[in-house]
Parts: C-alpha cells; structure tokens; sequence
C-alpha cells in the first residue's frame, strides 16, 4: 500500500514563481518539494465562515467552518506538493441551525481531522496482496471507473444483478435517495443501512403504539418530570446535542419548581451521572418497571387505564389494571423497591409534564420490543404524547423506510457478486458467530468508498476515496432531534485536497459507463444538481420545514405479555452480565482513527487511549481483582482481555465495556489498540423483531495478571501518552 503523505516529507518551504516549481530540500532529491500555483485568489489573514453538517453521527448537526489561507500538503495529477488555499481551520456549531443551535460536541470538533489525517486515502487503489491484508497499489481513476462498471455490467450481463449488494453506515436525505435509486436503476436490491448499536426495535416499537416508523423527539425543554430507561440521550445516544440544549433549559427553573430527572439502567451512563436519582435495575427488566410505574398511577386512582388508548392495548393485561405487576411482584424482578416505584409513580403523575424515555441497552435484549412498548404504553397513559413537554414525532421530507433485510441475516444467507462498503465495519462489529471474516472473503468482488482502511475495507479489491464532508456538497435530514422538520444542505468549504471523489458523484458517472444504461435513469450530472432541484435548497446553507411526520399504516397486533429476558450462556459457568455500550469518544468504534477521540478521557473513568472493564468493587473483591488488573473475559464465543476499572455504578451481577477499540486495521492511532466487546458477544436476537440483541450474552472474569500499563488515565497536566505519540504534534 502507498504510504501516505508525511509532514516531515516537507522539510522547507518557501515562495515560488511560475506555473509550478521543484525544490530539493537539504540536496536531497527524495524530498522534493512542488509548489503548485493556488486555484482562487485568497485574502490573507481574513477569516470566513463557511456552512457545513457534522457527518460523525446521524444527529445532522450543522456547523459552521473557519476558513483561512495556508499551505496545505496536496495531490495534483498524480504529483504531490504544496499549494497555498484556503483551508478550513475549526469547526463550530451553526447558531442558525435547530440542531445544533450554535453549539458542537467534542465529536463534531474532532471532524476536521477526517480531512487533515495522515492516514487518509489519496488515490484510487487496487488491492495486491491477499484479501484481508491491507496491500494495495495506486491507480488512476480512469481504470478504477472502467473496472467497477466492468464489474456490473458483468452482473447484469449474467442476470445476477439483484446479487449486487450495498452496505453502509445510516444515511437519510439525497445521499442515501441516490444509492438506493442507484441500486433500482440496476436491478440490485435495497441498500442495507447498518451499525452495530441500531434503533430498530424502538423505530418498530412506535410503529406499533402511535403509527410512526421513526425515533422520537422529546419536548425536553419543557417537560417537568423525566424518567428514562438507558438512553444515554447526555453522552450518545440519537442526538446528543440536541438533547443536550434541551435538557439545559429543562433544567432551568420553571414555575418555582426545578425540574426532576430519573435514570433507570443497571450500569451508570454519562446521562445516568447527571440525574437527580439513580435506580439500578436488573438488565432486561426496564420495562417491568415501567409497568410497574403504570399499574401504580392506575391503581392510586391518578390516571385511568382508558387514557393509553391504543398503546396500552398492545400491553397483555392492561385493561385489567396490570395485576401482574404489583410493586412487590416487580420488586423480585427488576430489584427496585416496591416503595421507591410507588413514590416514583404518585411523582410523575403529579408533578407533569411528565414523560419517559427508552434506548440503548434497555433494548438490546431478547424481550426489547416488549421493552419499548411498555415505555410507550406508560407514556399513553400520562397524556405524553404529541403534547408540550412529551413525545414529539419530527415532521419528515420522506419517511423512514423500514429496512428489507437485516445484515446478519444477509450475511448468512447470501453471498453477493459484488459488494460496496460505504463506511460500515461489520468484521469488527458483527458478533464472532457471523463468521463476516468468511463472507467476505468468498465474495468475488469488494469495492469500498471510504476515506480510510479499516477491519471491513481491508477486503476490498478496490479502494475509492470519498472527498471529506468539508470537500464534498453534503446534506442531512434528521428523523429526530427537531419538533419542526429540518432538512440542511451545504456546498463544499474548501477545495479537495487529494485525487479523491465524491461518491455521489462516482455512483452518478459510474451509471453513464455501465454498457446496459440503468432502469429508470438517474436524472442529474452531479450531485449539486440533485440537492438544489428543489428550490428550498437553492442557498449554499438552508435548513427547511418540511411535510408532516412519518406515519405507517400497522395491522392491528394482538396484546403482548412482558417478557423475562433470555441471555446467552449457563450462569453456572458465565455468572456475570456483559454490557458493551457506545463509546463518548469512539461511538459504535467508527472515530477511533481520530487522534483528538483517542485524547479524550472517559468523562466517568478518565481513561484514555485505552480500553477497560467496569466491575463492581465488591465483585472484584471475590474474584481478587484490584483497579487496572488485567483481566480475561470469557463467553460461549469468545474471548478478550483488558484491565478492570473498579465501579460502584455497575450492579454486582454485571460488567461493561466501551465500543471502540480493537480494530486490526484502521490507522496509525487505532489499530492494534485494546480490545473490542463485540468479540465475545452471542448472535441472541429480540424474539418480535429479530435485531441483535447485543446485552443479552453471559461471560465468566478472571484475573489475568496485574497493570500492565495498557491502562491510560488522564492525570492533568502530567498524563502519561503512549509511547508511539510522544513527539508528534
């Protein structure tokens, strides 16, 4: 594979005239410098703002980028040199934006470095060694284009177009329009949107209870009492941002009473932290206290039953007043008092608006869609929904379509002819039982179009580089966050850098090569065109209203009883619960490349560059664990080791781990870090749905041996950096 381009590469550069220029730096012609003459007039010094949206999450965050002149390392004609442009500086948040409104994550102020990373592909590339390992050759683009349409037209030709298949990270608005009408012009299928920490259950959830395919939005701001079931809505959950601003003005006194903030999850988030009241309840047992919750307002005379409508018909026992969960019954199944839930349930119901929420882990179980209707039910019933201060459902330009297949399901059960990546990373995240390592690589052909190699592009016979966001016309529609619908597009912020392309544009000039023209054509030269066919989208920047929220027509269901959750693993042999969760820094682990997200310490651990195992101290104790141990972590599927981080905020029945690190390949400053969760987890899927269920896998932990420094905590001014680090700016 080719290095890429290193600053040191650049010892020395000064002004030159003419077209272009060669130096040698120190006599030496390895380092040879052009200067390459700039590609608009720059002012120097002068800052401009430029509108852009945040791509590190589907939050669709619009921001603003500080753009000012400098000398940038770039690829011209296959030539590498340097050229003064203007070059997007920082990123903030867009005050304009009802998104963001003005502020920016530590995620999204790492964005710049997706541009700026020295690790980022340059060129077009073909893959010359084994599948898996990462050696590649530069090509130009002329070649990449023929080979991939060559491709297609081979499986048109061979009528085996519907085994060409799409796989790529949850995209809403004219991007992901154009993939799919892309695939339909072909005759492939559905493109297959996919991440490990998916929100499908709740999306079917809400289908099911208010007729909405779609995540909700809560009026935050407004609502004067929350409970909320593992959404860490704070740290990473949907939109945090969003969440965030809304939950600062929630917070802000209204009417003389300050607002009240309940978390119920068995391992403390970064959004359990700033609660006014913790409760820890067995994993997969939410929605027994929400029922519990229910059966308390209705039998205290507070709300009647009739008031849940048609949420709570879909809840087994619901007109009969949810005798099944008396507070005592709920108690020997969630481990929350009978007393705590009856003063919790007189709390909400009388101190409204009053709403509950669900994500996250709460979900990931055998029983999660069972889970999400119990929330939506109890919110029924506190006249929550569509009201101030409840559960909103954001108006959307399209709606959310549900997807035709899932990817474990496509990975067992078909191996495509040609495959694109766009962006996911199944053999990192898929459980070890997938065997996605395999699929891959009986799959004839890969082309992946992204930015970096990562554990999944590695397998690819090509590499197409994408521009970055902040090179590329992008846009965003966001199926929550907003209570008005916001669709945002924006033009680039800054000339590419590299000899890379835009995907929608690649997929655009890919479809006028193909022997066989697609069926219906796509109808645009590139993708500005199609983002500004619409006249609201006419601005470099705009963020519109748009139609009303999705809506599905859903069959009538029959009552569902809550379930016990089921878990993987004899509990003689794996005693403890293991919770992997999204990581602050790292996500579902697509930012770990990020040196900035590697910086980062762990707002609960203070950990950094590292990965770690919460247990709780007195679990510790009798399994002779103490703080940064290393430890082997053990399921019916697999194995990992990483060092123990002591908590009192993880039950003694369960252990957690951060997404993120693990990777075997995805940069200088990822791979070969720590360990990943995903690599011990069972296939167990939710029963109603068939969606990985991530938090139902039981695992055995032992001592593996004391510190051994793979533990990084942030010690102020003096922490310690990993060795491969020191030195570098």
């Amino acid at each position: 594979m080719t290095p890429p381009m290193d600053r040191r590469r650049f010892l020395k550069v000064t002004a030159v005239t003419g077209t272009t220029a060669a130096l040698t730096a120190c006599g030496n012609p390895e380092n040879q410098i052009v200067r390459f003459i700039p590609d608009e007039e720059i002012v120097p010094g002068i800052a401009e703002w430029r509108p852009s949206i945040c791509p590190l999450c589907a939050a669709g965050c619009g921001v603003q980028a500080r753009v000012m002149d400098g000398d940038a390392e770039v690829l011209r004609n296959g030539t590498a040199g340097v050229m003064r442009m203007p070059l997007v500086k920082k990123l903030e948040g867009d005050p304009a934006h009802p998104i963001s409104q003005g502020r920016l994550c530590v995620r999204g102020q790492a964005a710049v470095q997706v541009t700026y990373h020295p690790d980022r592909l340059v060129a077009p590339m073909k893959r010359t060694g084994e599948r898996g390992s990462g050696q590649f050759a530069e090509i130009t683009w002329d070649e990449a284009i023929t080979t991939l349409a060559g491709r297609l037209d081979e499986a048109v030709a061979a009528g085996q177009a519907t085994a060409v298949s799409f796989v790529g990270r949850p995209r809403r608005g004219r991007r992901a329009e154009l993939v799919a009408r892309f695939l339909q012009g072909l005759g492939a299928g559905a493109p297959i949107w996919y991440e490990p920490f998916d929100d499908g259950v709740l999306r079917r959830a809400n289908a099911l209870s208010f007729g909405h395919y779609q995540l909700p939005t809560w009026d935050l701001a407004h609502t004067r009492y929350l409970v909320n079931f593992g959404a860490d809505f704070l740290g990473t959950w949907n939109s945090p941002l969003a969440h965030s601003v809304a939950y600062g003005r929630m917070r802000q006194e209204q009417r003389g009473i300050r607002p009240k903030f309940v978390q119920v999850e068995p391992r403390m988030s970064q959004t359990g932290a700033s609660a006014d009241e913790w409760v820890a309840a067995r994993p997969g047992t939410e929605g027994a206290v929400a029922l519990g919750l229910a059966r308390a307002i209705i039998a205290a005379g507070l709300r009647p039953a009739s008031a849940a409508g048609a949420a709570g018909a879909l809840i087994a026992g619901w007109s009969e007043g949810l005798a099944d969960y008396a507070p005592d019954t709920v108690e020997r199944l969630t481990g929350v008092s009978a007393k705590r839930l009856e003063r919790l349930a007189r709390e909400m119901a009388e101190h409204g608006p009053a709403v509950a929420a669900i994500g996250g882990q709460a979900l990931a179980h055998t029983n999660g869609l069972a889970q999400a209707l119990a929330v939506n039910a109890l919110n029924a019933l506190l006249g929550a929904v569509g009201t101030p201060g409840g559960v909103h459902f954001t108006p959307l330009a399209s709606p959310v379509e549900a997807p035709a297949t899932d990817l474990a399901t496509h990975v067992r059960e078909a191996t495509p002819r040609l495959l694109f990546v766009d962006g996911a990373n199944p053999a990192l995240t898929l459980p070890p039982g997938a065997n996605v390592g395999a699929w891959l690589a009986a799959i004839p052909f890969i082309a992946s179009v992204g930015s970096f190699v990562d554990d999944t592009s590695a397998y690819a016979d090509l590499l197409l580089p994408d521009h970055s966001f902040l090179e590329s016309w992008v846009d965003a529609a966001p199926e929550s966050g907003a209570l008005a619908a916001v669709t945002t597009v924006a033009g680039p912020a800054m000339r590419p850098l590299y000899d890379t392309r835009a995907t929608t544009d690649l997929l655009l000039e890919v479809s006028r090569k193909l022997a066989r023209p697609l069926d219906p054509p796509l109808p645009w030269q590139t993708f500005q065109e199609m983002v500004q066919a619409e006249p609201a989208a006419a601005t470099p920047a705009t963020a519109r209203a748009s139609r009303p929220a999705s809506a599905v027509a859903v069959a009538a269901a029959a009552p569902r009883p809550w379930s016990a959750p089921g878990f993987d693993g004899d509990a003689a042999k794996f005693p403890l619960h293991f919770l992997p969760f999204a990581s602050q820094a790292f996500g579902d682990g697509s930012l770990a490349h990020l040196p900035w997200m590697q910086e980062l310490p762990d707002p609960l651990t203070t950990a950094m560059w590292s990965t770690w195992l919460e247990i709780n101290p007195a679990t510790a104790a009798t399994l002779g664990i103490a703080d940064g141990d290393l430890v082997d972590v053990v399921s019916a599927h697999g194995r990992l080791q990483a060092p123990a981080v002591l908590s009192p905020g993880i039950g003694p029945d369960a252990v957690a781990m951060p997404a993120g690190q693990g990777h075997k390949t995805f940069t200088r400053y990822a791979t070969g870090r720590g360990a990943s969760p995903f690599a011990v987890l069972a296939p167990s899927t939710d029963a109603a749905t068939g969606a990985h269920a991530w938090a139902a896998t039981r695992v055995a932990v032992t001592k593996a041996g004391p510190p051994d420094g793979r533990l990084i905590l942030f010690a102020g001014a003096t922490r310690e950096r990993p060795a491969h680090t020191r030195g570098r700016g």
